[in-house]
Formats: structure tokens, sequence, C-alpha cells
């Protein structure tokens, strides 16, 4: 059985959000009846990604901001800058984060680890609203 919605997530400017709730307001109607699952997440674009981080401290969010701008610099000699400096560092970015992740569903609920929570991270410095499909299956 499938369940499946597309949504937008609140505009957030360059970093590593905790958006673990904002994805339970937007998927909670198609987890209900799940006892066991997977929740499929997509995010449309190139430029941010999803993934799966510890959740209580908001240093590990600076920390993983700090880590990506020193793995992958903006101070590279870039050559696809049609939409800024920030364009190919934010699509590299994004291919070594990754657009999509999976979470289990048990009984109704994310069967997400005790420190863990869903980020958004957003690779461009503007604030940008992005799309995610959630797919569920169970």
């Amino acid at each position: 059985m499938g369940w499946q919605k597309t949504f937008t997530l609140s505009r957030r400017a360059k970093g590593c959000h905790l958006v673990t709730d904002e994805i339970l307001s937007q998927v909670g109607p198609g987890l209900q009846d799940v006892q066991v699952g997977m929740l499929f997440l997509f995010i449309k674009h190139t430029s941010a990604a999803l993934t799966v981080n510890e959740n209580w401290d908001s240093d590990v969010r600076k920390d993983m901001d700090m880590a990506l701008d020193n793995i992958v610099p903006e101070s590279l000699a870039w050559r696809h800058t049609d939409e800024g400096p920030d364009d190919s560092v934010s699509h590299t970015k994004a291919s070594l984060v990754g657009s999509s992740i999976s979470v289990p569903i048990t009984n109704g609920q994310l069967n997400l680890g005790t420190w863990q929570g869903i980020y958004l991270t957003e690779f461009r410095s503007s604030a940008k609203s992005r799309t995610i499909v959630a797919t569920i299956l169970s």
C-alpha cells in the first residue's frame, strides 16, 4: 500500500536545519495506519540535501555546515556560476550529502534513534523554500 505527498518546507538560508517536526506535520496522515513500513523523502533540488543526524545539540548543525564548507570550499575555481559563486559548490555538496533518505515506520511512528532528527542542508546563501516528495510504503 502506498501514500505520497509533495510539500514545501519553510524558507531557510544556508546551513543545516532540523526539520523533523515540519516533516511530521506534513506526513502525519500517511503514518496513521502503518504498522511496519518506510518513509522515503526526496528533495527536488540540486543545491540542498536531506540527511539524518544528531538532533539535540545545535552545535552539531553548525559543525556540519563548517565541515562541508571546508571539504567543498567556495574559493575553488568553479566554472558553473550562473546563479552566483555558490552555484556549483552547492551542487557538489548536495551530491555528497544526498537527495533522499529513508526512515523506518513502526506502529505509526518514525523509528528514529533517540538522538536522530531529519536535517535540511541548505547550501545556497539566500533563503530558499524547498520541495519535498514524501512516499510511504507499507
